[in-house]
């Protein structure tokens, strides 16, 4: 039977997804092509959409993207462990809708006997807020001192108007998909500074205006160019730097390069700004 090939729309429309997805995916080594036309067009196979059907369903089932890569790689067997995690964490999850539901239950009965009170009323209130606070993802990745920490840092660092203007801009809450999807990406550009750096690489080619373009939408994604608040994000990271090692509530080290790898990336978003003019 002979291979089907699909352009890039094409292939996106089937699989349901953009095509900038596609580009992304292929960016980090996830999914590429099978092969380029003699015009550089991407084609794709029904082999690749097996791959990207893979891929969708463990990102719904909530993997980062460097997980789904290892997953893919190892097979079967590590997935079936991850996937004990996942459930666990669901069931976890799970025991607190009922708890929450059990809570307003009981008052919807109390209502009905009118037996109930403030005292009940606040009680739901309460068990709803436990829950929330609980099931929030950022909880799972800082201490409450470190999401203190950071709240105070964003005090003193975005001003009125900024803070207006990122709730504008950004007006639906910043979840952990949209965090882990942003620190894959981070990641992704230091693992490729230090190979570039290190073979010597040019800034003008291919892989190194990749990087730029990763890099240039990171930072302009989350400002979208507004002055001000980019002004309050440079303020952040000065607040940040200044405070002791033992009470800055991350790792820095993904965000860091060497001198040669900034100079290096510094050339290739020059190259990459200019080629967008």
């Amino acid at each position: 039977m002979d291979q089907r090939f699909y352009h890039s729309s094409q292939f996106a429309q089937k699989a349901s997804v953009t095509v900038r997805t596609l580009r992304y995916y292929d960016k980090v080594g996830l999914l590429s092509p099978s092969l380029y036309t003699e015009s550089k067009y991407r084609l794709y196979t029904d082999e690749d959409l097996l791959r990207l059907q893979n891929i969708l369903a463990l990102k719904f089932l909530g993997f980062s993207l460097e997980e789904i890569r290892a997953l893919l790689k190892t097979g079967p067997k590590c997935l079936e462990e991850v996937l004990a995690q996942q459930k666990a964490m669901m069931e976890e999850k799970r025991v607190q809708l009922d708890t929450i539901i059990a809570a307003i239950e009981e008052t919807e009965l109390l209502l009905q006997t009118e037996r109930c009170n403030w005292e009940s009323i606040a009680r739901v209130i309460q068990v709803i807020q436990m829950g929330q606070q609980n099931e929030h993802w950022s909880a799972k990745y800082f201490t409450p001192e470190q999401q203190k920490t950071m709240e105070e840092l964003s005090r003193k660092s975005y001003t009125e108007e900024a803070r207006q203007k990122l709730n504008t801009l950004h007006s639906n809450e910043w979840t952990e998909e949209d965090q882990k999807r942003v620190d894959e990406q981070y990641r992704f550009v230091k693992q490729e500074l230090g190979r570039l750096v290190a073979q010597g690489a040019d800034p003008t080619s291919a892989e190194a205006q990749n990087v730029a373009q990763i890099k240039n939408e990171l930072s302009v994604g989350f400002s979208q160019g507004d002055a001000d608040v980019e002004a309050s994000v440079g303020k952040w990271w000065e607040e940040f730097h200044a405070l002791p090692e033992g009470q800055k509530p991350f790792d820095m080290s993904m965000y860091t390069y060497t001198g040669e790898e900034q100079e290096f990336l510094n050339r290739a978003l020059e190259i990459y700004s200019e080629r967008q003019r």
